[in-house]
């Protein structure tokens, strides 16, 4: 088994037991991610029992340890049995590892198994040939004690790495087994939730899970999100309202219908994120494995000159100078370095995940520790992006302030966008649009009652320019309200002003952002005094505004072209080519729809405070990491010369058992390390 790949999930396969662990090949479920390492688990410690037993006589058959105890219980043909013994520890104990070296020597990627495989290899076949009459000493006890030790210290690290990276089973097990649904007579009935399907209406009592993603039709409630979304208090949730399945419904019953099951739910999505940021490429795992690649040639290097120091140029024995290179291989395997990032990654992942932020791009999200701007798109994102009208401004006699608001709200019925609700909202009847058309970036058009009409931006105003009273427009603007314009029949019949209340939780994100000298931008496409006025409120550095989508994502090259790492945040709609384009692209706000395909990292709840959250994650992980990188590597250069033997003339001696020993317990600080990861850190 290939420990560097076992540990990646770059690439996961498996060798000693031929468990076939392909994500690409299909099975990548969350179950049988948990089951592949728990077999894992059961297949180390099942190898490990029978070497510890096989080992006990095999150091009651050994003439070096009966002379260290003063005894002696050799008998005729004792170092056959001794030989045949040593051969099962060999061949079954030491089978993982000689796969390992065998696969590793395929790819040309000599690493840890071909360390561990050459180590007992040499004490094996030197052994061997002493029992056929070479002289020397037989190192069977130092290879079953050393095949024993590796075998705990992998079945510890599988412990560590299966509860490490628990993240996808911990979602799994949010949903229930069985849901109350509801016929057509009002009766309900209980189904397993994999026969429900969108359309069923589902019964939830107090206390129980939501089996499925649905829109609550009858009652009131207050439902947990707290391991979904990361939020701690309970959501009220009433009819019309979404509710998320895996939040856990607190008081009342509710019934609800299910909007969306299987993949596309939200659970689904945020598991095959998760999974996702599992499997995406880690720039430091990528150092991790430079290094294990050079520790190796060190260690076969130092094996060598280590073997040819003490047997050309000090005169000692052949077997005192295999001892030594066996010793030194042993100490050198980069065992702990093979663990010391994956065991971070699944970490943070698993954290990140439980506090409503879901890592997609590993190496975006190592980078976010050395940003210098996050730019933020102003609506959704600092604002709450709800609009309500403060305002209408009539231009003429020939529409009164309620027809403009009529025509205007008929036309934006089909629009999408925060501002069209906004106007909806006010509006207490329409008229259903003949025709409807966007202008990129500046409004819309189209046909209402008869008449051709636009509701468009100031720039499009001034495009054309159409005059308006200016005076009464800046005014609004200066208060921070977005003013949008309603042209009838190409005639300017008023303006309509809509306020956009900025967000509590953007003023602590910026004062954190600046506590930690990152600069705070930000980008919009409002008028340049509406934005000032946020800006301001703020304290944000550098306002961009009226900028069109389109140009977003020129807005964030800019910057970069100043030397800063940028990060863009924003909704992932119309942000996409900015998110793309910024060096970590954070999507906001996703809610129940988590699977935006451009940001880097997504983060569930509309809270810029997560995105200083998430820059101090990245700090603490990539901290953790190097901490384990030097503790790994340091650990195997520094014991290299006392596994050589340079403090022999003071009687002091590393032999490959304790050498294995020192490396295990190297491995299990690195894996309890990882595990004091903690979103506060940072």
């Amino acid at each position: 088994m290939d420990h560097q790949e076992q540990h990646n999930h770059d690439n996961h396969n498996c060798h000693d037991h031929k468990m076939d662990h392909n994500h690409e090949n299909g099975d990548h479920g969350s179950h049988s991610h948990h089951e592949h390492h728990k077999q894992m688990v059961q297949d180390f410690k099942w190898r490990f029992w029978w070497v510890l037993g096989l080992t006990i006589p095999i150091m009651a058959l050994s003439p070096m340890i009966q002379n260290f105890l003063g005894v002696d219980w050799r008998f005729t043909s004792d170092k056959w049995i001794l030989a045949a013994l040593s051969s099962v520890v060999y061949f079954f104990g030491g089978w993982p590892f000689l796969t390992g070296l065998v696969d590793e020597l395929k790819k040309k990627q000599p690493g840890m198994m071909t360390l561990i495989g050459l180590a007992i290899s040499i004490a094996y076949l030197y052994s061997t040939a002493v029992v056929f009459g070479f002289e020397g000493d037989l190192l069977y006890w130092e290879l079953s004690t050393l095949v024993g030790i590796m075998l705990l210290g992998h079945w510890i690290e599988m412990r560590s790495v299966m509860s490490a990276s628990s993240a996808l089973e911990e979602l799994a097990e949010l949903l229930p087994g069985e849901a109350h649904r509801v016929n057509e007579n009002g009766s309900t009935e209980d189904v397993p939730v994999d026969e429900l399907r969108q359309g069923d209406k589902i019964l939830i009592k107090p206390g129980e899970k939501v089996p499925a993603d649905g829109i609550v039709v009858k009652g009131e409630s207050s439902v947990n999100e707290a391991m979904l979304t990361g939020e701690s208090k309970p959501v009220n949730k009433a009819k019309d309202d979404e509710v998320i399945g895996g939040s856990v419904n607190e008081k009342g019953s509710i019934t609800i219908e299910i909007s969306k099951t299987g993949d596309e739910s939200f659970l689904s999505q945020v598991m095959s994120l998760v999974e996702e940021a599992q499997q995406s490429k880690s720039r430091t795992q990528d150092l991790a494995n430079r290094a294990a690649f050079w520790l190796t040639i060190v260690a076969i290097t130092a094996g060598l000159i280590t073997f040819g120091a003490w047997i050309f140029f000090t005169g000692q024995s052949f077997d005192f100078a295999m001892n030594r290179t066996v010793a030194v291989m042993v100490i050198t395997c980069p065992h702990a370095l093979g663990l010391a990032i994956p065991l971070v990654v699944s970490r943070s992942t698993s954290i990140a995940a439980t506090n409503g932020f879901l890592i997609r791009n590993r190496a975006a999200f190592e980078q976010a520790r050395n940003l210098d701007a996050v730019i933020f798109d102003k609506t959704g994102t600092l604002t709450e992006g709800t609009f309500s009208i403060t305002d209408i401004l009539n231009f003429g006699d020939d529409f009164s302030d309620e027809e403009i608001l009529k025509y205007a709200a008929s036309l934006e019925k089909n629009s999408e966008h925060p501002l069209a609700k906004g106007i909806l909202e006010k509006a207490e009847e329409t008229w259903e649009p003949d025709e409807f058309n966007s202008i990129t970036g500046k409004g819309i058009e189209g046909t209402v009652n008869e008449k051709s009409m636009k509701v468009v931006s100031p720039g499009y105003i001034r495009e054309e320019e159409m005059d308006y009273p200016e005076e009464n427009v800046q005014e609004l603007s200066s208060q921070g309200k977005t003013v949008v314009f309603v042209i009838i029949e190409d005639k300017l019949a008023g303006a309509i002003a809509l306020g956009d209340e900025i967000r509590k939780s953007s003023k602590y994100a910026i004062e954190a952002l600046h506590n930690m000298g990152i600069e705070c931008i930000m980008l919009t496409g409002d008028n340049q005094q509406a934005a000032d006025y946020v800006g301001k409120e703020l304290g944000i550095d550098q306002v961009f505004a009226e900028v069109l989508p389109d140009q977003k994502a020129n807005k964030v090259k800019e910057v970069q072209e100043q030397g800063k790492m940028v990060a863009m945040t924003g909704d992932g709609v119309n942000d996409a080519p900015a998110l793309a384009q910024a060096d970590v692209g954070i999507a906001i706000g996703a809610g129940s729809d988590v699977a935006v395909e451009t940001g880097d990292i997504v983060l569930v709840k509309n809270n810029p405070e997560d995105v200083t959250a998430l820059i101090k994650l990245s700090k603490s992980t990539y901290r953790k990491m190097i901490q384990n990188l030097w503790w790994a590597s340091g650990y195997n250069i520094g014991a290299i010369p006392l596994a050589a033997g340079v403090l022999f003339a003071w009687g002091i001696i590393l032999s490959p058992a304790v050498g294995a020993i020192l490396m295990s317990l190297s491995t299990v600080i690195v894996a309890i390390n990882a595990r004091f990861l903690k979103m506060e850190d940072g």
